[in-house]
């Protein structure tokens, strides 16, 4: 009897292995068979994909301002003056004068810019923001006081983020705005007078050209959404712009950079004035997620 315990021993085995293959392979069958794909992460843009409102930001003297805004900014002076003296910019002193800055992409808002030039290297300057439907206070952004930074450069400074975060937050349009307008209406809020292209006729007269970077909207990575966008016309020479956003839409650093230009052939002047051609801006998803 002792003899065939081993046998017995090894049937068993063989039996509870062939019993536990069939499970598994009954498992890994209808594991196939009830499994769903898992479907690609949307990520929700808070900018539209077009560069719509990617209009040039204007700049109006007060005479070309609509009757309205005019009024309006008539009635935030009390209010600039104050704000202007607290900041340290010597509002009661010189000539200032203003014109106003027409940004598409914050609709629900006039912008002012203030200057005061007296002289070369004497240069003082703020903008500011009045809201057309008074939900929100009047609210300054120092650039220059007397030809210097009255702290870290406009661009780049944290106030200035916050401001253009409460701005953009208080201008609700019902609609995503454009990218690069408003990559454009915060370089113009921070003292430039940003061009994305030559202007018409810059390229005649067989000076040499500069190759302008396109704009880039970027899609993806840790930082969210980040804007690249060349001003052509700053000076002494081009500088790149960058803004990254968070996934929500809030400005969370930017910075300004002299942008990398290739200079390309020189062209014969003809004596007829040579039209520049728009840069077209574009997309990178570097994420590899849809977006929508």
């Amino acid at each position: 009897m002792k003899r065939f315990l081993p046998a017995l021993s090894l049937i068993s085995i063989f039996l509870f292995c062939g019993f536990a293959k069939a499970q598994s392979a009954q498992g890994s069958s209808a594991n196939t068979l009830t499994a769903k794909p898992i479907p690609d992460e949307v990520r929700i843009l808070p900018f539209s994909q077009t560069a719509g409102s990617a209009h040039p930001v204007e700049f109006l003297s007060a005479d070309q301002m609509a009757p309205q805004d005019r009024a309006l900014a008539a009635k935030a002076q009390f209010t600039i003056a104050k704000d202007a003296g607290v900041g340290g910019m010597e509002f009661n002193q010189g000539k200032w004068s203003y014109k106003q800055l027409v940004c598409s992409a914050l609709p629900n808002h006039l912008f002012l810019r203030y200057t005061r030039n007296g002289g070369r290297g004497d240069v003082s300057m703020f903008s500011v923001s009045i809201p057309r439907n008074g939900d929100g206070p009047v609210r300054m952004i120092p650039i220059r006081r007397r030809g210097y930074s009255l702290f870290t450069p406009a661009p780049i400074n944290a106030s200035t983020i916050s401001i253009f975060n409460h701005i953009r937050a208080e201008d609700d349009s019902n609609k995503l705005p454009g990218w690069l307008g408003t990559g454009l209406c915060y370089a113009a809020l921070a003292g430039a007078n940003p061009q994305v292209a030559l202007p018409t006729g810059s390229s005649g007269g067989g000076a040499k050209v500069a190759a302008v970077a396109p704009p880039i909207l970027q899609i993806g990575g840790d930082s969210g959404v980040t804007l690249r966008f060349t001003d052509a016309t700053a000076r002494p020479q081009p500088m790149e712009w960058i803004l990254v956003f968070d996934d929500k839409g809030k400005l969370l650093k930017t910075s300004r950079l002299r942008a990398s230009m290739a200079i390309g052939r020189t062209i014969p002047s003809t004596g007829a004035t040579e039209k520049s051609r728009p840069v077209p801006p574009t997309i990178q998803n570097v994420s590899g997620k849809p977006v929508q």
